[in-house]
């Protein structure tokens, strides 16, 4: 992105020196590379957002052919034009470069957490034992000649139901209309509803194992991060949530994962890491976050004391 901003600037620049040989085609060009600017920024905010930034100067009506050496006026004008489209671009490039900042300091806290998790350290297994009773975190033997091994985090089976909570759970309509991702879906959905956690953890889990790239699989990934951490395990639900920000940013709930990443890392008492998560939610949606997740987003913010 930042090589195309270079070129992009560099054939704005170029197109000064030709103004002083022929006004009327380097009128013409200025014209093409704004609307150059404006397709550059569709890219960088495909969804708008209020992002999109007009030509400070905006080129004036149809003027007469003339010979010889342009006008100073006109000069002066491409020169301010050309300025104007170079601030833009700095602008950009400034923004996409900030947040590029705040996926990669997030990514790294949260693999740093990950590996907490993982780790053969025995007070790091206790710590994460204490906070999430659904996972269990064996310390990994060690040999002098070898580093420990990442030790396996595997959520610990569940009681043997009743027979009154399987009659409850089977008198939970499932739906079936010939869509197998929305009845999937939809019968999770009902189980998280219901409150049959660990049912709908097993119901969205083989949802989206089937239907990886439905383009409403962003729905079923972040109801299954949901049904863990309602179900009280933060630390399964942390990377589902991150998962399914990073891996599908553009699905429609990546910012609903963000801000429950953010609500189960206050869980785990990792609060500067969910102020971290609240703060990309922040800047990656600032129309999420300042719409339908503005008082979730405060509440968050106030419950993990962010600055």
């Amino acid at each position: 992105m930042k090589f195309r901003y270079f070129l992009t600037a560099a054939a704005i620049i170029a197109a000064v020196p030709a103004a002083q040989a022929q006004d009327a085609n380097v009128e013409g060009r200025v014209v093409k590379l704004e609307k150059e600017m404006k397709a550059v920024q569709r890219k960088v905010f495909p969804d708008g957002a209020g992002k999109f930034f007009e030509p400070e100067i905006q080129p004036d009506g149809p003027k007469p052919a003339t010979s010889g050496t342009p006008s100073a006026s006109a000069v002066t004008d491409l020169i301010a034009r050309v300025d104007a489209l170079e601030t833009q671009l700095a602008s950009l490039t400034g923004q996409v470069e900030t947040q590029g900042a705040g996926m990669k300091a997030i990514d790294e806290r949260l693999k740093a957490l990950e590996s907490q998790v993982k780790a053969g350290n025995t007070v790091a297994a206790t710590n994460v034992a204490q906070a999430d009773p659904g996972v269990t975190v064996t310390p990994a033997k060690t040999t002098a000649a070898s580093k420990p091994a990442p030790a396996p985090v595997k959520p610990t089976a569940p009681a043997k139901p009743t027979a009154a909570r399987t009659a409850a759970v089977a008198a939970v309509e499932r739906p079936s209309t010939g869509d197998g991702f929305e009845d999937g879906y939809s019968y999770g959905y009902r189980l998280w509803e219901a409150k049959f956690y660990p049912e709908a953890q097993v119901q969205l889990q083989d949802t989206v194992n089937k239907y990886p790239k439905h383009k409403r699989a962003s729905f079923a990934r972040n109801l299954l991060g949901r049904a863990w951490l309602d179900d009280g395990k933060p630390a399964t639900a942390v990377k589902i949530f991150y998962d399914n920000y990073k891996n599908d940013p553009k699905g429609e709930r990546a910012p609903e994962s963000l801000y429950f990443l953010g609500d189960a890392l206050t869980d785990l008492g990792k609060a500067p890491e969910a102020c971290e998560a609240y703060g990309q939610l922040a800047s990656a949606y600032p129309s999420e976050a300042g719409g339908r997740l503005a008082a979730r987003l405060a509440e968050g913010r106030k419950k993990a004391k962010c600055k």
